[in-house]
């Protein structure tokens, strides 16, 4: 039995693909789950419970499968998916985890985040994110009808590719100081995240401790995910079609 960590499948109902592999995947780990924990970036966008797509409801059927056979469903919000609410969790059943949330895996004390706070060389995405985390903002924008809310959406889309194409990679990925001095506050030895899209695991000595960073994958092209058990963490991947 296994404890899972997965992030940035960016499931959209365009792309009908990456639904049915996750789904398949999901379907694979059910027997193998603890508990499962999605770090933001699930959908693709997300603009009001309201506004859900049908697309998505095998989706949820497959996560309240997990948790009518005992095991849990986590999800913390990402930069895409931030308004999601209290009736896609019931509808999903998940719970909702705030950011930072810090558990114990086999032994090793863990923070999860979705990582898009670390990406502090990049001041206007900052600016942006607290501006979207508002909740004045965001009871604004969902006061607005649907169809609005998608046309806003579109154009922060468009927006965010043109920033993203101005800026290097550098600067779109986390801030080491800034992971050292979360590290430094909360005294953790293990941090886990998504959004930058670049999966790997990073370890360096920081004040004598040697520190760990794992990093989830995006499902555009192939799955990264982390399964951590008794034995210890290890990153994998689901590649497309896979059964």
């Amino acid at each position: 039995m296994a404890l899972y960590f997965i992030s940035d499948l960016h499931l959209d109902p365009g792309r009908p693909q990456t639904l049915a592999v996750a789904d398949r995947w999901l379907a694979s780990i059910e027997p193998d789950t603890t508990a499962l924990y999605i770090l933001g970036d699930l959908f693709e966008t997300w603009i009001g419970d309201d506004a859900r797509d049908p697309a998505f409801d095998p989706l949820f059927v497959r996560l309240n499968d997990f948790k009518a056979r005992g095991a849990q469903v986590f999800f913390m919000a990402g930069n895409r998916d931030f308004l999601a609410g209290p009736e896609v969790a019931r509808q999903a059943g998940w719970t909702m985890l705030e950011e930072p949330t810090h558990l114990d895996c086999y032994g090793t004390r863990v923070a999860l985040l979705h990582g898009d706070s670390f990406c502090t060389a990049d001041p206007d995405y900052q600016r942006f994110r607290a501006q979207v985390r508002n909740p004045d903002w965001q009871r604004a924008f969902l006061s607005q009808p649907i169809a609005r809310r998608r046309e806003l959406a579109r154009i922060a889309r468009q927006a965010s590719q043109s920033h993203m194409s101005q800026v290097t990679e550098e600067i779109t990925d986390v801030d080491p100081e800034a992971i050292n001095a979360f590290m430094r506050e909360t005294g953790i030895t293990c941090l886990i995240h998504g959004h930058t899209h670049r999966p790997a695991t990073h370890e360096w000595v920081l004040d004598g401790t040697t520190r760990t960073r794992i990093v989830l994958g995006d499902w555009y092209e192939q799955g990264r995910i982390l399964r951590w058990d008794a034995h210890g963490p290890n990153l994998l991947t689901v590649a497309p079609g896979s059964q």
